[in-house]
Protein backbone atom coordinates (compact mmCIF):
# COMPACT_ATOMS: atom_id res chain seq x y z
CA UNK A 1 0.00 0.00 0.00
CA UNK A 2 1.25 3.31 -1.00
CA UNK A 3 1.50 5.60 2.47
CA UNK A 4 2.56 9.32 2.00
CA UNK A 5 4.56 10.78 4.57
CA UNK A 6 1.72 12.28 5.91
CA UNK A 7 -0.19 9.67 6.93
CA UNK A 8 2.17 7.42 8.51
CA UNK A 9 0.97 6.12 11.88
CA UNK A 10 2.11 7.85 14.68
CA UNK A 11 2.94 4.83 16.07
CA UNK A 12 2.76 1.33 15.87
CA UNK A 13 -0.10 1.08 18.17
CA UNK A 14 -2.33 3.00 15.94
CA UNK A 15 -1.94 -0.57 13.63
CA UNK A 16 -2.46 -2.71 16.74
CA UNK A 17 -5.34 -0.67 17.61
CA UNK A 18 -6.86 -0.77 13.76
CA UNK A 19 -6.53 -4.72 14.14
CA UNK A 20 -7.80 -5.40 17.56
CA UNK A 21 -10.91 -2.45 16.96
CA UNK A 22 -11.89 -3.67 13.64
CA UNK A 23 -11.06 -7.52 13.07
CA UNK A 24 -13.06 -7.98 10.16
CA UNK A 25 -10.59 -8.61 7.69
CA UNK A 26 -10.38 -9.14 3.92
CA UNK A 27 -7.61 -11.60 3.03
CA UNK A 28 -6.55 -12.22 -0.24
CA UNK A 29 -4.07 -14.51 -2.13
CA UNK A 30 -3.62 -15.51 -5.45
CA UNK A 31 -5.28 -18.03 -7.60
CA UNK A 32 -4.51 -20.04 -10.49
CA UNK A 33 -4.47 -17.30 -13.54
CA UNK A 34 -7.88 -19.12 -14.85
CA UNK A 35 -9.66 -17.78 -11.55
CA UNK A 36 -7.49 -14.87 -10.58
CA UNK A 37 -7.35 -13.65 -7.07
CA UNK A 38 -8.98 -14.72 -4.03
CA UNK A 39 -10.83 -12.51 -1.41
CA UNK A 40 -12.50 -13.88 1.44
CA UNK A 41 -13.99 -11.63 4.55
CA UNK A 42 -13.15 -13.28 7.94
CA UNK A 43 -12.69 -12.19 11.95
CA UNK A 44 -9.22 -12.97 12.88
CA UNK A 45 -7.22 -12.33 15.99
CA UNK A 46 -3.60 -11.93 17.86
CA UNK A 47 -2.85 -15.64 18.92
CA UNK A 48 -3.21 -15.47 22.77
CA UNK A 49 0.57 -17.60 23.15
CA UNK A 50 1.83 -14.19 21.86
CA UNK A 51 4.00 -12.54 24.62
CA UNK A 52 5.74 -9.19 23.75
CA UNK A 53 5.36 -6.41 22.23
CA UNK A 54 4.15 -5.85 18.73
CA UNK A 55 7.11 -4.50 16.27
CA UNK A 56 6.95 -1.31 14.61
CA UNK A 57 5.85 -3.24 11.47
CA UNK A 58 4.05 -6.14 13.37
CA UNK A 59 6.27 -8.28 11.68
CA UNK A 60 6.88 -11.31 14.10
CA UNK A 61 2.96 -11.24 15.34
CA UNK A 62 0.89 -13.85 14.83
CA UNK A 63 -3.00 -13.84 14.27
CA UNK A 64 -5.44 -16.82 14.27
CA UNK A 65 -8.89 -17.30 12.38
CA UNK A 66 -10.81 -20.15 10.58
CA UNK A 67 -12.53 -20.46 7.20
CA UNK A 68 -15.36 -22.58 6.22
CA UNK A 69 -13.78 -25.40 4.18
CA UNK A 70 -16.39 -25.32 1.09
CA UNK A 71 -14.90 -22.29 0.46
CA UNK A 72 -13.02 -22.51 -2.98
CA UNK A 73 -10.45 -20.36 -1.33
CA UNK A 74 -9.34 -22.50 1.31
CA UNK A 75 -9.15 -25.33 -1.23
CA UNK A 76 -7.13 -23.43 -3.45
CA UNK A 77 -4.38 -22.08 -0.46
CA UNK A 78 -1.58 -24.43 0.53
CA UNK A 79 0.66 -24.15 3.57
CA UNK A 80 2.84 -21.36 2.77
CA UNK A 81 0.80 -19.14 1.06
CA UNK A 82 1.49 -15.74 1.25
CA UNK A 83 -1.68 -13.38 2.21
CA UNK A 84 -2.68 -9.94 2.66
CA UNK A 85 -5.02 -9.24 5.39
CA UNK A 86 -6.83 -5.92 4.77
CA UNK A 87 -8.40 -4.14 7.71
CA UNK A 88 -10.44 -1.24 7.72
CA UNK A 89 -10.98 1.49 10.49
CA UNK A 90 -13.02 4.62 10.70
CA UNK A 91 -13.82 6.61 7.51
CA UNK A 92 -15.43 9.71 6.01
CA UNK A 93 -16.76 11.70 3.34
CA UNK A 94 -15.37 15.28 3.67
CA UNK A 95 -17.66 18.27 1.62
CA UNK A 96 -15.34 21.07 0.42
CA UNK A 97 -18.31 23.18 2.52
CA UNK A 98 -16.65 21.52 5.81
CA UNK A 99 -13.29 24.22 4.50
CA UNK A 100 -15.10 27.17 4.06
CA UNK A 101 -12.59 28.10 1.42
CA UNK A 102 -12.99 28.54 -2.40
CA UNK A 103 -11.06 26.71 -4.42
CA UNK A 104 -11.81 23.60 -2.75
CA UNK A 105 -11.96 19.59 -3.72
CA UNK A 106 -13.99 17.06 -1.65
CA UNK A 107 -11.92 13.85 -0.36
CA UNK A 108 -12.28 11.00 1.67
CA UNK A 109 -10.64 10.62 4.99
CA UNK A 110 -9.69 7.05 6.19
CA UNK A 111 -7.90 4.55 8.22
CA UNK A 112 -6.30 1.06 6.93
CA UNK A 113 -3.90 -1.51 7.62
CA UNK A 114 -1.93 -3.88 5.34
CA UNK A 115 -0.72 -7.20 7.28
CA UNK A 116 1.69 -9.31 5.04
CA UNK A 117 2.30 -13.36 5.57
CA UNK A 118 2.17 -16.78 5.41
CA UNK A 119 -0.28 -18.84 6.19
CA UNK A 120 -0.27 -21.96 8.18
CA UNK A 121 -3.41 -24.49 7.93
CA UNK A 122 -4.24 -26.33 10.25
CA UNK A 123 -4.81 -30.03 8.15
CA UNK A 124 -3.12 -32.55 10.54
CA UNK A 125 -5.55 -31.76 13.61
CA UNK A 126 -7.29 -35.36 13.56
CA UNK A 127 -9.10 -34.89 16.73
CA UNK A 128 -9.92 -31.64 16.11
CA UNK A 129 -8.61 -29.91 19.09
CA UNK A 130 -6.11 -27.11 17.62
CA UNK A 131 -9.02 -25.88 15.12
CA UNK A 132 -11.03 -25.65 18.37
CA UNK A 133 -9.12 -24.29 20.26
CA UNK A 134 -8.86 -21.76 17.82
CA UNK A 135 -12.30 -21.12 17.56
CA UNK A 136 -12.67 -20.62 21.05
CA UNK A 137 -9.83 -18.40 21.63
CA UNK A 138 -12.32 -16.22 18.70
CA UNK A 139 -15.21 -16.30 21.06
CA UNK A 140 -13.25 -15.32 23.99
CA UNK A 141 -11.43 -12.11 22.78
CA UNK A 142 -14.44 -10.76 20.94
CA UNK A 143 -16.98 -11.34 23.77
CA UNK A 144 -14.41 -9.84 26.16
CA UNK A 145 -14.16 -6.75 23.63
CA UNK A 146 -17.69 -6.89 21.60
CA UNK A 147 -20.19 -8.86 23.56
CA UNK A 148 -21.81 -9.95 26.75
CA UNK A 149 -19.29 -12.10 28.34
CA UNK A 150 -21.12 -15.21 26.64
CA UNK A 151 -20.56 -18.40 28.18
CA UNK A 152 -19.79 -21.32 25.91
CA UNK A 153 -19.50 -24.16 28.32
CA UNK A 154 -22.81 -25.70 26.95
CA UNK A 155 -21.88 -24.76 22.98
CA UNK A 156 -19.20 -27.20 22.72
CA UNK A 157 -20.71 -30.36 21.90
CA UNK A 158 -22.56 -28.05 19.06
CA UNK A 159 -18.92 -26.26 18.43
CA UNK A 160 -17.32 -30.35 17.73
CA UNK A 161 -20.65 -30.93 15.42
CA UNK A 162 -19.59 -28.43 13.21
CA UNK A 163 -15.96 -28.55 13.50
CA UNK A 164 -15.50 -30.64 10.30
CA UNK A 165 -16.59 -28.09 7.96
CA UNK A 166 -13.95 -25.64 9.45
CA UNK A 167 -10.54 -24.93 8.61
CA UNK A 168 -8.42 -23.24 11.29
CA UNK A 169 -5.19 -21.43 10.40
CA UNK A 170 -2.35 -19.32 11.72
CA UNK A 171 -0.72 -16.10 10.11
CA UNK A 172 2.94 -15.59 10.32
CA UNK A 173 3.29 -11.47 9.88
CA UNK A 174 6.15 -10.38 8.01
CA UNK A 175 5.38 -6.84 7.76
CA UNK A 176 2.77 -4.38 7.78
CA UNK A 177 1.56 -0.79 6.49
CA UNK A 178 -1.08 1.53 8.33
CA UNK A 179 -2.53 4.42 6.24
CA UNK A 180 -4.15 7.33 8.46
CA UNK A 181 -5.50 9.75 5.85
CA UNK A 182 -7.19 12.54 8.83
CA UNK A 183 -6.71 15.81 6.67
CA UNK A 184 -3.09 16.38 7.87
CA UNK A 185 -2.39 17.63 4.25
CA UNK A 186 -4.37 20.74 5.46
CA UNK A 187 -3.77 23.71 7.65
CA UNK A 188 -4.31 23.10 11.06
CA UNK A 189 -7.56 25.35 11.60
CA UNK A 190 -9.00 23.59 8.66
CA UNK A 191 -8.36 20.08 9.88
CA UNK A 192 -9.89 21.47 13.08
CA UNK A 193 -12.71 22.54 10.91
CA UNK A 194 -12.89 18.68 9.94
CA UNK A 195 -12.37 16.92 12.83
CA UNK A 196 -15.34 19.34 14.60
CA UNK A 197 -17.59 18.23 12.17
CA UNK A 198 -16.99 14.97 11.82
CA UNK A 199 -17.91 14.88 16.08
CA UNK A 200 -21.14 16.33 15.89
CA UNK A 201 -22.10 13.96 13.03
CA UNK A 202 -24.94 10.88 13.87
CA UNK A 203 -22.24 8.76 12.04
CA UNK A 204 -20.35 6.45 14.59
CA UNK A 205 -17.66 6.46 11.82
CA UNK A 206 -17.50 10.06 11.42
CA UNK A 207 -17.20 10.18 15.42
CA UNK A 208 -14.49 7.72 15.56
CA UNK A 209 -12.46 9.37 12.51
CA UNK A 210 -12.93 12.66 14.79
CA UNK A 211 -11.31 10.68 18.14
CA UNK A 212 -8.13 9.49 16.02
CA UNK A 213 -7.91 13.28 14.81
CA UNK A 214 -7.77 14.45 18.07
CA UNK A 215 -5.11 11.90 18.81
CA UNK A 216 -2.59 13.31 16.40
CA UNK A 217 0.85 14.57 16.82
CA UNK A 218 0.73 18.95 16.67
CA UNK A 219 1.73 20.03 13.85
CA UNK A 220 4.90 19.97 13.36
CA UNK A 221 5.91 17.70 16.09
CA UNK A 222 8.00 14.48 14.23
CA UNK A 223 6.07 10.89 14.61
CA UNK A 224 7.19 8.19 17.02
CA UNK A 225 8.90 5.42 15.52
Amino acid sequence: MFVPAPYRQPSASWMVDILRGNPLALMTSNGPPEAGPYATHLPVIQDPAMTGEWSADLCGARLLGHMNRANPHWKAMEDGTRVLLTFTGPHAYVSPTVYQITPAAPTWDFTAVHVHGVLRKIEHDQAGEETLEIVRATVRTFEADFGNAWDMSDSQDYFRKILPAVGGFRIEVSGAEGMFKLSQEQDPHIRERVRDNFAHRDSDAHRSAARLMGRLPAPGCPLAA
